[in-house]
């Protein structure tokens, strides 16, 4: 495996072009990467207005949306460097985030197969530590 490819840098560019493309993925332009490689993937992120739903608080479907995109781009810098294609995801809802508070997503490949990753993510408020989301993302790799 590369070293470019398995590293901070790699991700931060990779991410850089993928939320500033006119796609579903700029909807994550807030995201920060602070560390990666080796099949992890760390982001940050400041909860903004667009994120919340009617109660306030982060949209469960931005929610999903983390665990999708930022367990993807850990599954990238895996030897495999490639981004498979979803067959399963969930998550599961502990805690509501409000608006301007931080979240830090610890995303972890888990194991890569033949055919299948699968992939685990935390989300946590960055200044308690205490877990908000969790999620469980499988990919096929084949």
């Amino acid at each position: 495996m590369s070293g470019a490819r398995n590293g901070l840098a790699f991700l931060k560019q990779m991410i850089k072009f993928r939320t500033e493309a006119k796609s579903f993925e700029n909807v994550l332009q807030g995201v920060r990467v602070v560390g990666g490689g080796d099949g992890k993937c760390t982001c940050e992120m400041t909860v903004m207005e667009e994120h919340q739903n009617a109660g306030g608080t982060l949209h469960g479907g931005v929610t999903a949306t983390l665990v999708d995109a930022i367990s993807t781009w850990a599954l990238m810098t895996t030897p495999r460097e490639v981004p498979g294609v979803s067959i399963d995801l969930s998550v599961s809802f502990m805690k509501p985030v409000r608006v301007g508070e931080d979240i830090v997503i610890d995303a972890d490949t888990l194991k890569v197969g033949k055919t299948l990753a699968f992939c685990s993510v935390d989300i946590k408020l960055k200044s308690t530590g205490s877990l908000v989301a969790q999620g469980k993302h499988t990919k096929y790799v084949g």
